[in-house]
Parts: structure tokens; sequence; C-alpha cells
């Protein structure tokens, strides 16, 4: 059995042994549940009060003592979807008060607001952060400048990048410097017929922040993004400008 999964509902493994261990026993009273579980009396009691605390395990008095029994299984299924549903409301809560709050104290500036990333790895947070800020907006659009140059090792860490912001209902607009480029669901591009010799570079402005993507010597991907609504807005402007005109 995969026990695991019982450790992500927040029970120990102490738990799940003696639960177990009762599940086993039918009912049982403290001694016992301890020799079936190998674990010592004192330790058992108090786990067994957790777990009655969780409404995983009941007791009822025999005599002079109590015996303990296991609720059904069915009810560590009830307790995932308790779970679940606090942690969906925890997640609405965060993204609508918590978040937006939390904001309110950063300063409108500070050197925390760019950060440099390297290497796929790094390359790979950029382009999930921009998916990440966007499906949190009510467009759920961003803006791209992209030269040739860079294509072929953009989404060279996240092959599945264009699959995922489709799948996010996610739409783009794109001004590829120089030609090629795949035309694909929810983007829209456009060209610049740049002539000579064109750098590799790729600025993506998904406000409040910007995403800027080069290449260093021997093809090693380097960012940095800025996180200020000023100068995403600001590019933004330039963006819808230059759309606006080809």
């Amino acid at each position: 059995m995969k026990l695991e999964i019982l450790e992500q509902l927040g029970l120990s493994a102490r738990e799940v042994s003696i639960y177990l261990a009762l599940l086993k026993m039918g009912t049982a009273s403290i001694r016992d549940i301890a020799a079936e579980s190998g674990i010592n009396r004192g330790t058992t009691y108090e786990t067994l009060k957790d777990l009655a605390g969780k409404g995983i395990v009941s007791y009822f008095p025999k005599g002079k003592r109590r015996v303990f029994c296991a609720e059904p299984p069915e009810r560590l299924l009830e307790l995932a979807e308790e779970k679940r549903q606090s942690l969906e409301q925890g997640i609405e809560e965060m993204k609508h008060t918590l978040i937006p709050q939390l904001n309110h104290l950063k300063p409108d500036f500070n050197p925390g607001n760019v950060r440099f990333y390297e290497g796929d790895s790094g390359i790979e947070f950029v382009l999930k952060d921009i998916l990440n800020t966007i499906e949190q907006q009510d467009g759920k659009q961003y803006s791209v400048f992209s030269s040739k140059p860079i294509r072929q090792h953009l989404y060279r860490p996240f092959p599945n990048y264009t699959q995922q912001r489709i799948r996010k209902q996610i739409n783009v607009r794109v001004i590829a410097i120089g030609e090629g480029g795949e035309d694909a669901e929810l983007s829209q591009r456009k060209w610049i017929d740049a002539k000579g010799k064109i750098d590799a570079s790729y600025i993506a402005i998904y406000p409040p922040k910007v995403a800027m993507i080069s290449l260093a010597s021997t093809n090693y991907p380097v960012a940095v993004v800025i996180d200020s609504t000023e100068i995403a807005s600001t590019q933004q402007i330039v963006f819808d400008t230059l759309w606006s005109t080809l």
C-alpha cells in the first residue's frame, strides 16, 4: 500500500502505524494497541488522543478502561475532501485578499525589484513566472519583442511552454524582429524586417513585470526581470505604439 498519501493529509508516520494496527484489531485497549504497533504506551495514548481529535479514531468505556476503534477508511477520504476544500478557499482568499495586502507593504522600488537569472533553469523559471503572473489577471494577455537568433534557445528548458500557455487561455502579441517564428493558437504576430546582424534578445512585457532575455557566450542564456509597474507601463506604450504602425 502507498501510505505516503496519508502523511499528505497531515498524519504522522506514528499516527498511520497506530491507525493501521487498530484497523486490524477492530477494538482494543491502549496496551494491546501499543503491543501491536510496537510503540510505547505513553506515546500510543497521546497519539490516540490526536487521532480522536481528527475524527479518525473513536473510543468508549468498557468497565474501568477505555477501548478504541478505528473509523472506517472512508473517513480518510472525507478528511482529504475537507482539506481540499479548505485549501481551495485559502487559495482564493490569498489571491483576492492576502496577496494584494502583502504587496501594499512593499516599497515602490528596491534592489529586490530587479532579479537576475541564468542558465536553462533560470530561463524556465522566468517563463513559468510569465504564465503564473498573467494567469491571475483578467485580460490574460502579454506582449513580446523577439529576435530570430534567440528562438531556438528560448524554449529549450520548457518545450511545452506554448501548450501550457494555450491551456491557461493566455493570449500573446509578438513583434518578431527578423523573419520566422511560428503562428500558434491565441497568438498574434507582426514582423519588423530588420537588416544586417540581429542580436539574440527577447523582451516580455507582463505587467507589473518586464523580462529581458539574451544569450551570453556559447549560447548561455541570461535574464533580467524588473518588477516595476511604471517600467512595464512604459514598455507597454512603446509596444502598443509600434504594433499599431506595423
